[in-house]
């Protein structure tokens, strides 16, 4: 399904539109959402596959099938380390992809209240989230 929205993209848009479409679709799932948010948590070294599997209680099969689609969208990066694989979030193609979704933030209306310069940095502090009671 993945494949097939981004060869839909792919007809008529550019190389940054495709690449924003692969990432977003593979962030669509949640537990690839969770696993990407867990390693841009411990950038820039990143986790090998066994502690990622403990933190977020995922069989083995089942973890190598989403590292491979997040590599496959550009938004993880592994290196070997002796006889250890460590996964990294690769901070660029986030940075990348926020970008490419806030570069034309209030353009139409020219508000001073918006713009890249407003986009959220990598790494930096996250608001406090509350929930609303029902």
């Amino acid at each position: 399904m993945v494949a097939q929205q981004a060869q839909q993209v792919q007809r008529t848009a550019p190389a940054e539109a495709v690449r924003a479409v692969n990432a977003l679709a593979a962030l669509a799932q949640e537990t690839r959402l969770s696993i990407f948010r867990l390693l841009v948590e411990f950038a820039p070294t990143g986790l090998t596959p066994g502690a990622i599997a403990l933190r977020l209680k995922l069989a083995p099969a089942t973890l190598s099938f989403h590292l491979k689609e997040l590599a496959t969208a550009g938004l993880i990066a592994d290196r070997r380390d002796g006889r250890f694989i460590w996964y990294q979030a690769d901070l660029t193609a986030m940075n990348a992809l926020v970008g490419y979704l806030t570069e034309h933030c209030c353009r139409a209306t020219g508000s001073i209240y918006c713009g890249t310069a407003r986009a959220p940095a990598a790494c930096g502090p996250s608001p406090t989230r509350t929930r609303s009671k029902r």
